[in-house]
This record gives structure tokens, sequence and C-alpha cells, in this order.
């Protein structure tokens, strides 16, 4: 497979001018995206009510296009299939506690809820309209009976989820919409929710240039960024190259708690 590249800087005039010659049937939607862009932000300043919105709009045409701007259920089922996959060969194990950020409309959340015993699947998301769409998945793919949890959340403090409760946190394609304090509230947290040997793994669009955003919904960050706002809030992180090989736009971190939680994530 084709390693993941690294981002150009999307908001360069060069950059959108090529874009605009090459795929000159997509310059409508992005004007779309310009105007509502505006209009979003006149009416919310803060990012999580302003992304929140960009999500209702998304999925009133559909859910699956919110999820991850996919064509198709096709490109749904093959990238929720991925994210599962790539877990469970990294010792994802069905009594392991999951928590899984911007859970969507359980693009990979159906596979993780089949696959986990019952009730230790939690999904959290910004979005009421997204969780609802994820009560429809529930309903067709028949898991009520694994007792998941869907909630939503207005910020990535963590704060009603008990101590050292979970082995696995997963944030796929969110850090992608994220400006960086909003990062930086998941990575002081996230570390008191983690049990001990347990792991977080998340995605990033990545740039070894400027860092950069497009209409405040699209974030690219340099790896060094993200490892050294990790680090000051006592977490390790790994670039995860294996994920690198797999047909992703976007890069793979993990983050690990202080190294004196002994317990791993494989026992």
């Amino acid at each position: 497979m084709r390693a993941t590249r690294p981002a150009r800087n999307r908001t360069s005039l060069a950059h959108q001018i090529r874009y605009a010659l090459r795929h000159p049937e997509r310059v409508p939607a992005h004007a779309r995206r310009v105007a509502r862009d505006a209009l979003l932000r006149l009416r919310y300043r803060d990012h999580i009510a302003y992304y929140r919105a960009v999500m209702a709009s998304d999925a009133a045409r559909s859910a699956e296009a919110a999820v991850g701007h996919n064509p198709s259920r096709e490109a749904w089922t093959r990238i929720g299939r991925m994210q599962f996959d790539y877990l469970v060969g990294h010792g994802l194990r069905p009594h392991h506690r999951m928590l899984d950020i911007g859970c969507g409309n359980l693009r990979a959340g159906r596979l993780f809820i089949d696959y986990l015993d019952t009730g230790h699947y939690y999904g959290i998301d910004i979005s009421p309209h997204i969780l609802l769409a994820a009560q429809d998945t529930l309903v067709a793919d028949k898991l009520q009976p694994k007792l998941p949890h869907l909630t939503l959340a207005d910020d990535l403090t963590f704060a009603f989820l008990p101590e050292a409760h979970f082995d696995v946190v997963h944030a796929h394609s969110v850090f992608s919409h994220s400006p960086l304090p909003v990062i930086e509230e998941c990575f002081a947290h996230v570390g008191r929710i983690l049990a001990p040997g347990g792991f977080f793994d998340f995605t990033f669009d990545r740039t070894e240039g400027e860092e950069h955003q497009v209409l405040h919904e699209d974030f690219y960050y340099r790896t060094r960024t993200l490892t050294d706002l990790a680090a000051r809030h006592g977490l390790a992180a790994r670039f995860m190259d294996d994920w690198e090989r797999l047909p992703h736009r976007q890069s793979k971190m993990r983050l690990t708690a202080a190294p004196d939680r002994a317990r791993t994530v494989g026992s």
C-alpha cells in the first residue's frame, strides 16, 4: 500500500488554483462550504458549537457523508473495518473497555460493539444528529443486547467518566477537525481515565510544513507539535508507522500513560 503523505498547505493560493484546475466539478461545493463557514463563524465563537453546527448541516444530507465525508456506503464500511482490524491486531480483546471519541454513526463502532463484552463500549460525540443515526445503526445491526453507551459530549474533559477505566481510547478523524486547544484539553484529561497499561490511539492530518487550517473544519499539524503537547501532560507518544501503509490519508499516533501503571492491554 502507498504510505500516507504529509499534506501540503491547502490555504496557499497556488494549491487552490491547482486544485480548482484539476477538479473543476468540486468548485461549487467548496464555494458552498466557504459560505457556510462564514455564516457559522458569525453565529458560533466556540469551536465545539461551531463544529456541531457543521455536523448538523452535513447530517441533513446523509449520516454517512457527515462521518468522514465518504460518498458511498462501501467506503463507510471499508474504513470502519480498517479501524477495527487495526485495533484488534494491536491487542484489543473482548474483555477490554473502550472509549470511542467521536463515535459518529458507528462506522467502526458497530464492529467494536459486536466484538466487545456487553456494556464495554462507550461512544461519545458532540452531535445529537449523529448519535440518533448511531441508534439507527444499532437497530439495523441488531446490537441492542450488547448495551453500548452512547453519550452526547460538550468537551473532552471526560469529567463524567470513572478514573482508570478504559483499556483503549480511540479517536478517528477527530483531531483532524480540532484546533490545538481542543486537543490539549483531551491530552490534559485522558490520562486520568486510562486503565494501567491502556493506550489512546488517534488519527490526525499531518504536515511537515506550516501548520494550518481550512475553513475551521480541517486542521493540519506537525508530528512534533503533538508529541511535545502530549509530553507536557505526562503522556508518551509513538508515531504508528504500520498505519501509514494502510489506504488512509491521515496518520496515527498512540499515547500511553505513566510507565508505573504496569498492567498491559494484552494481558
